[in-house]
């Protein structure tokens, strides 16, 4: 299946029943999907007159306990941020998958990565984060959505599935997992039921020190998730010199890349942050300390690599490969990047 498509069919085996939508290129089959299988399971299929609506009627849904998601690509992502920022500021539990095209403005609906910094570093105001997990394959895309549906309750906040076009457009196998047969208990949910009658779901706090206290209660979350939730996947990292870090597409590409290149007898291997929030930052500090450089490739301006320079204070240098438009560099072209890096490092 597609992998828009496969995203539909593990939030249904999370225990999903609404999907609130608009469509979008490269993300459209991600409502056709909705709209085919929610009914089928007794779930709620509605096409919102609007990005801005579609994210508010997930607000609604999540407040009532239900679990519910939403999907679209870049620019009706950025028109959804501010109901992102009131579900994370209400601590409402929800998932939005983010199929990345070619910006700014309409840019185009080919595939990229350029939403890194909207999603990843909390687009819409005021203090938060999202939870945000990249899979780079349609496997990944049921998968992921599972577990995004799992922490997304588990801590409260709104998780998203950041995923380039080109994983959301590719046909792969896909081995579906078994459903989710119990949900967890919401008692703070806003329920027809005499228990939650009193119940209030908000985001606004008007006196200052209340606001305060809220959002030092959503960092104490945050600090539990950083603990808890890194997830990222090694690969021929052992007797490295070079370390290569990528994800989603160009994950895939760069795995050939570092094949090619230790046939060519450069020790580079690659780090893959599945949690691109929260990001690996202990384990790249580790691997910092070992090695001579690192390559970072993404199909954006250079919105990874600042987390990577962070995550490693700076401590060795990091080289910048990096495609747009809709464009994917090649294993070839990595493979020379790989080559650059041991030039500029010997």
């Amino acid at each position: 299946m597609k992998g828009n498509e496969a995203i539909v069919v593990g939030a249904i085996l999370a225990g999903c029943r609404s999907y609130y939508g608009y469509p979008i290129t490269p993300a459209s089959e991600i409502a056709e999907t909705a709209a085919k299988l929610m009914p089928l399971v007794g779930g709620t299929f509605l096409q919102a007159e609007s990005e801005i609506a579609a994210i508010n009627m997930v607000y609604g849904a999540a407040a009532c306990g239900q679990r519910s998601m939403t999907a679209s690509s870049s620019p009706g992502i950025s028109l959804k941020q501010e109901g992102i920022s009131y579900c994370a500021g209400a601590e409402l539990p929800c998932v939005i998958a983010d199929i990345v095209r070619g910006g700014p403005g309409l840019g185009n609906i080919a595939p990229e990565q350029s939403d890194y910094n909207q999603i990843v570093k909390g687009g819409g105001h005021g203090n938060y984060h999202n939870i945000v997990l990249a899979p780079n394959c349609a496997q990944e895309m049921c998968d992921l959505t599972m577990l995004a549906f799992e922490l997304a309750d588990r801590y409260r906040n709104p998780a998203v599935l950041l995923a380039d076009g080109f994983i959301g457009q590719m046909m792969e196998p896909v081995d579906v997992p078994a459903p989710v047969t119990n949900l967890p208990p919401k008692p703070w949910a806003v329920e027809a039921t005499e228990a939650t009658r009193d119940n209030l779901v908000s985001s606004i706090f008007l006196k200052e020190d209340e606001l305060e206290a809220h959002i030092g209660k959503l960092y104490r979350k945050y600090d539990e998730a950083e603990k808890h939730e890194v997830r990222f996947e090694e690969y021929r990292l052992d007797d490295c010199e070079y370390v290569a870090v990528a994800y989603g597409i160009v994950s895939r590409l760069m795995m050939t890349a570092v094949d090619e290149a230790r046939d060519a007898g450069i020790k580079i291997g690659m780090l893959r942050p599945i949690t691109l929030w929260p990001f690996p930052k202990k384990r790249l500090r580790e691997l910092s300390r070992h090695v001579k450089g690192m390559l970072v490739s993404e199909c954006s301006t250079g919105m990874l690599i600042d987390d990577v320079r962070l995550a490693i204070e700076c401590s060795v240098p990091v080289q910048l490969y990096s495609r747009v438009g809709g464009n994917i560099p090649s294993a070839m072209e990595l493979l020379g990047a790989i080559r650059k890096l041991q030039e500029d490092l010997p």
